[in-house]
């Protein structure tokens, strides 16, 4: 993460939380044919952000579907999966995904892992750009900044239980000698799972591992992220536990790879340390193992959900 840039923070979230294209300003668009060639309109902002709650229609485009910004530079498309890095990674361009090309208002882009995409680019309004897949019939909605004036910091934060899934397991690495004996002090390692609403957690009472693919997990649940009014960098964390209630914490990020734990009914403090490192291209599978009685858990693509309802894309011509 980088520095907190609060002025700039408060512009970005009115764009990415107000912002709304209604189907009207889809069919009409704002200019399609811009005086400068979509080469030169990609390059006009270092980065893309790719507002995932303002998708149109029903498919998926896979490398869109995951990313947090995109960058087309010299050829190379760059894009910020993770959150984990985000702001330092690649210079805050994060990785190398693929190539691209343009002619007129079309971009063909050669990803790594999904292959060849070709979109329709319309010109929204003067930071906004619509790429149409005619192909799925499914449109994406970017928004561009400077790097200098986009808060990552925001974003880490608005996003942050997609960074509880980037580790394989978040170990415990420090108890606070504070605090009244609880039941959560015998959890040892947690983990954050892409599965059905992203609400999916797993804990073990472990006592050490070296290799997050061989904890057994002694239990699965629920567990949900909220905000904390006036402070958008602290945030709470629940997780259901059938057997001895709800556990409640406050949430705070001590860097990248490390949390604090809050447990607010006892005063105990906790650190969890993520092991096992995910870099998202595409999919991330999650193991399917019962023994000892696990539930099984399907393989699942990661990728961040739309929160806004689906809707139909107005746009109904297809690519002759």
């Amino acid at each position: 993460m980088r520095a907190t840039k609060l002025l700039f923070g408060f512009a970005l979230a009115a764009t990415l939380l107000t912002s709304c294209y209604t189907d009207e300003v889809i069919v009409n668009d704002y200019n399609n044919a811009p005086s400068i060639s979509l080469n030169q309109l990609l390059n006009t902002y270092e980065l893309w952000y790719v507002d995932v709650n303002q998708t149109l229609g029903n498919g998926e485009t896979p490398f869109l579907q995951i990313a947090f910004t995109l960058s087309f530079r010299n050829g190379v498309l760059y894009a910020n999966n993770n959150l984990v890095g985000f702001g330092n990674q690649g210079n805050g361009f994060g990785i190398d995904v693929g190539v691209y090309d343009t002619y007129d208002m079309i971009l063909d882009v050669t990803h790594d892992i999904d292959g060849y995409q070709s979109f329709d680019v319309y010109q929204i309004d003067n930071n906004t750009i619509e790429l149409y897949n005619p192909f799925n019939d499914t449109s994406y909605f970017l928004n561009g900044y400077q790097r200098s004036n986009f808060d990552y910091d925001f974003v880490f934060y608005d996003n942050i239980h997609y960074f509880l899934q980037e580790y394989q397991a978040w170990e415990k690495t420090y108890t606070s000698q504070l605090g009244a004996i609880n039941e959560f002090d015998n959890e040892n390692y947690l983990q954050f799972l892409s599965v059905g609403n992203d609400s999916t957690f797993r804990s073990s009472q472990d006592t050490y591992s070296n290799n997050p693919s061989t904890i057994f997990w002694d239990y699965t649940g629920v567990y949900g992220v909220g905000n904390v009014n006036n402070n958008q960098y602290l945030k709470t964390l629940t997780l259901d536990y059938d057997f001895f209630d709800n556990e409640f914490f406050e949430l705070s990020v001590i860097n990248d790879q490390r949390i604090e734990l809050y447990h607010a009914s006892s005063g105990t403090v906790y650190e969890f340390t993520g092991r096992g490192y995910i870099e998202f291209l595409r999919t991330e599978e999650v193991s399917a193992k019962n023994d000892k009685g696990s539930p099984s858990l399907e393989p699942q693509m990661k990728k961040r959900k739309q929160k806004t309802e689906k809707r139909d894309n107005p746009r109904e011509h297809t690519r002759s």
